[in-house]
């Protein structure tokens, strides 16, 4: 009896099925898996079950991280919300400007020849001078024998023309009035004028100074001769300038640079110059940046009408730049950690969601952003510095953007 008992017991404990005072109570076990079931005596065994997919684990899927402030909480700290937009964008580059001469209206008067001065017609710096009004004479001993060594030759040369001519007289005649042109050409060289030779000609007496002329009209800005003095062949005597047109130079930084063009139109203001402006365009952009002040020089063309402005006056410049249609928003929604710049995107219902941007121009309180934005999303232009503590305070992240 006992051992029957045992058996049909181990026949329960084979099959699994326990009586239900044997199981816990409370709890009821699992059915038996298929495969675990060994097979009935002439039956086939049961199919396996296909494993189910694993599962990618919650913290495996990056989640755009998100901070909440109420309603009423944003409208205590003062949170403001602007549309992210294409707008038009333009800048006004302020800067300073100095008035130079237009190096291309300077001149230098200079003798080729050694002598002495005997004569200072302008003998003053600052003073106004014509084109062809005599600067000073140069008594020179080379420069009057060259003169008399040209009337010789002229004198010889009319003789031989007046003379029987021959084979022979006609070569010496060739020659005399090859020594003529010789004569004539260096005086030439040495800026005696065609009416100075043909004066000198006429009357057949040798000037005894060269008159220098001014070649052009303007001030004399420097003038190194004196009278009496010794002068060299190549020694600087006057400097003029004419200031009919003027230069203006003003300094660029060079993170402005990118935006500056030439033909692009600044307007000038003078202080000593009450409720005038004026205006022009930029004429060149020097090639070289400052190593002191981190500039670059831009140039403008003035004119100067009644002679009103001077060289090393200083003016105001404002330059107008259209930098056409960008993706922009206000400077205020960007907060710069000096190693990226976050912004803080209205998701709706109290949510923002933290969010890196790549940004580019900056203009009258505007940004353009060139990566992390779209249009049409709206953004916290205010107070975010209030949200962005919140989410710091959370441990809440922007996510990088993708490059």
């Amino acid at each position: 009896m006992i051992v029957a008992t045992v058996i049909f017991a181990g026949s329960f404990l084979l099959f699994g099925i326990l009586p239900v005072r044997a199981q816990h109570a409370g709890h009821t076990p699992p059915p038996p898996k298929a495969q675990e079931m060994p097979p009935m005596p002439g039956m086939p065994a049961a199919p396996k079950e296909k494993a189910a997919p694993a599962e990618v684990p919650a913290e495996a899927q990056a989640e755009a991280p998100q901070v909440e402030i109420s309603p009423e909480q944003q409208q205590l700290i003062g949170v403001k919300i602007v549309k992210v937009t294409v707008m038009p964008l333009g800048k006004t580059i302020r800067t300073v400007g100095r008035i130079d001469a237009d190096e291309r209206k300077l001149a230098t008067i200079n003798t080729k020849i050694e002598g002495w001065i005997e004569k200072l017609h302008v003998d003053y710096t600052g003073r106004y001078v014509k084109r062809g009004e005599p600067l000073a004479e140069i008594y020179s001993p080379e420069l009057f024998a060259t003169q008399q060594e040209f009337l010789s030759a002229l004198k010889l040369a009319k003789r031989l023309e007046s003379a029987n001519k021959g084979a022979y007289g006609e070569l010496i005649a060739k020659d005399a009035n090859a020594l003529v042109e010789s004569a004539r050409e260096r005086l030439r060289l040495w800026d005696i004028t065609e009416n100075q030779i043909q004066k000198i000609e006429e009357t057949g007496k040798p000037v005894r100074t060269l008159t220098l002329y001014s070649p052009v009209s303007g001030y004399v800005i420097q003038k190194m001769a004196i009278q009496g003095m010794k002068v060299m062949p190549g020694e600087k005597l006057f400097d003029i300038a004419d200031f009919s047109t003027l230069w203006l130079i003003a300094d660029i930084y060079e993170y402005e640079l990118p935006l500056i063009r030439v033909g692009d139109t600044a307007r000038i203001i003078l202080s000593y110059f009450p409720g005038k402006e004026m205006s022009s365009q930029i004429d060149y952009v020097y090639p070289a940046v400052s190593a002191e002040t981190r500039t670059a020089k831009v140039r403008f063309r003035l004119s100067n009408p009644g002679g009103k402005l001077k060289p090393q006056m200083y003016t105001n410049v404002d330059i107008k730049i259209n930098m056409g249609k960008k993706l922009a928003i206000p400077e205020s929604a960007v907060i710069d950690t000096g190693v990226r710049q976050v912004v803080y995107v209205d998701k709706g219902e109290g949510i923002f969601e933290p969010r890196e941007v790549m940004l580019g121009m900056r203009a009258e309180g505007f940004v353009e952003v060139l990566r992390g934005l779209k249009a049409g999303e709206k953004v916290a232009s205010s107070a975010n510095f209030l949200i962005d503590s919140e989410a710091q305070l959370k441990g809440v992240q922007p996510l990088p953007h993708k490059h």
